[in-house]
């Protein structure tokens, strides 16, 4: 009898580590992807994919009018990308995405920009306007301010790419960047059915080139995302993390990895920390690029310094490396450090002024 409680007692801990490895959410890099089978019948899709599910209470339209995912079922393949503009990951599968527009969208490829706020300034239609236009998007943008479609796909990453075939059907699902080849190969498979289904002539094949502009989509990164607003800044190495309010916050001697630590006076609310007067952040890292989600209402300049040394030759594209300073002002994502090679690094920035907000670093 006790062998077969143990026998039991050891099947139930087998099960729970495999739903729980199961249920860990994938990093925001990983990638699934579903196969695409065209050869299927509209029964057989039935019992294998999802139906699309509809846009719902858009807050939004950009280079399109108002319309419906079912104003094109039927018509055309559908390339529904879920992404926001803050998002590097996101950032970096835009040359992709406008390439694939400039060569299939006369082949009956609509590609949707689905975008869903991270943050409450994401949700301003100018703002997302003008990320728009500095990234020279032009298929159709949705503003997804309510993650209302965001739940109705069960979704939890950014990007995410789900292919809608001419039947309505989710035939293809990707997470995160990479996999351009394979989403290439279907997106063409899917315009092939729609070719023999409505008696078009099949579609030419416009491989798109390796966007040199985009960084490695598995680079090696030993560090998180790090949150500086109350809600999530569990990595707050001093002061009071989870608490919103003014704090004063003092450098500790000794620096842990992956750690945040502020200093100076900063007023911590629920999505950033904001500087009361000058002011401190050091973070030891572990990447080859440095990312920072920040603004400033009245324009704040900020001095960044690597391993306690001027950035120069490893200076990102919003820094100036004559002078390792960032004007920061418009909310958005600012570019501060980019190496050749991953490492471990600590990054120092000073902030001369109230006024600056820090929502985020991320790495790549």
């Amino acid at each position: 009898m006790r062998n077969v409680l143990t026998a039991l007692v050891l099947i139930a801990v087998i099960g729970a580590i495999l739903y729980l490895e199961k249920s860990r959410p994938l990093s925001p890099r990983a990638s699934t992807a579903t196969p695409v089978d065209v050869a299927l019948t509209k029964e057989e899709k039935e019992g294998r994919y999802e139906r699309a599910k509809e846009i719902t209470t858009p807050d939004g339209f950009l280079n399109s009018d108002p319309f419906t995912l079912a104003d094109h079922i039927g018509k055309k393949v559908i390339l529904l990308d879920i992404w926001t503009y803050s998002c590097i990951n996101c950032q970096r599968t835009i040359p992709y995405l406008n390439s694939w527009w400039k060569a299939y969208e006369d082949q009956g490829l609509l590609i949707v920009g689905l975008h869903t706020p991270e943050f409450e300034f994401e949700k301003e239609i100018e703002n997302v306007r003008k990320a728009a236009t500095n990234f020279g998007i032009g298929y159709p943008v949705v503003l997804d301010n309510d993650y209302s479609t965001w739940r109705a796909y069960r979704n939890q990453y950014w990007p995410r790419k789900y292919l809608i075939d001419i039947d309505g059907y989710v035939v293809y699902d990707h997470i995160g960047e990479g996999g351009y080849d394979e989403t290439e190969a279907a997106i063409l498979a899917a315009l092939q059915e729609r070719s023999v289904r409505l008696g078009f002539p099949p579609p030419v094949a416009r491989r798109v080139a390796p966007v040199s502009s985009v960084a490695d989509a598995t680079p090696r990164v030993g560090s998180p995302e790090v949150y500086f607003g109350a809600d999530r800044n569990e990595l707050l190495g001093n002061g009071r993390s989870g608490s919103a309010g003014e704090q004063m916050f003092f450098l500790p001697k000794t620096i842990e990895r992956n750690t945040l630590y502020l200093g100076g006076s900063w007023r911590i609310t629920p999505e950033y920390a904001e500087s009361a007067g000058s002011a401190s952040i050091i973070f030891r890292y572990r990447a080859k690029e440095v990312y920072m989600v920040a603004s400033a209402e009245e324009g704040v300049e900020i001095e960044i310094f690597r391993d306690g040394k001027a950035l120069g030759s490893m200076a990102g594209e919003d820094v100036s490396a004559a002078e390792s300073r960032v004007s920061v002002q418009d909310e958005r994502l600012y570019k501060l450090i980019r190496d050749t090679v991953s490492g471990e690094h600590t990054i120092e920035i000073r902030i001369k002024n109230a006024g600056f907000r820090a929502f985020t670093f991320t790495f790549g």
